[in-house]
Parts: structure tokens; C-alpha cells; sequence
């Protein structure tokens, strides 16, 4: 779940930097707008991935094992 949430939320980094950099909302364009009902299914998709992938900054960190 982690890694998709991940992913996700990478797709949603790449979309805001493409809308600020070429203002271009790439999943907009790509399903029929940004009122389009699912362009809005996406995007709540990707914020709820955004709210999942914050438990993973609390969750604790296993350390590598030594491999000597």
C-alpha cells in the first residue's frame, strides 16, 4: 500500500509541476478536463494516496542490517 500510495502521490508532484512549470494539467487534458468526473476521481485518488503517504513519515525506520 506504501509504495503505491507513493507512486501516487509522485504522478500528483509531476501533474502540480507540470501545471506551474507549462501550466498544463496533464490528467486533466487527458480525461476531458478538470470537471470531468473522472479527473475528479483521480485527483481524490491521489489526495487520499497524499494523506496515506503521510503515516509514512511517522512509521518507525528499520535500520539496514550489516552485512560483515
Amino acid at each position: 500500500m506504501d509504495n503505491t500510495a507513493l507512486v501516487l502521490v509522485i504522478l500528483g508532484a509531476l501533474n502540480w509541476g507540470a501545471i506551474g512549470l507549462f501550466g498544463v494539467d496533464v490528467i486533466g487534458t487527458i480525461f476531458g478536463g478538470q470537471a470531468a468526473v473522472i479527473s475528479r476521481i483521480i485527483f481524490a485518488i491521489v489526495g487520499l494516496a497524499g494523506l496515506w503517504s503521510i503515516t509514512i513519515l511517522f512509521k518507525d525506520k528499520i535500520p539496514a542490517k550489516d552485512t560483515e
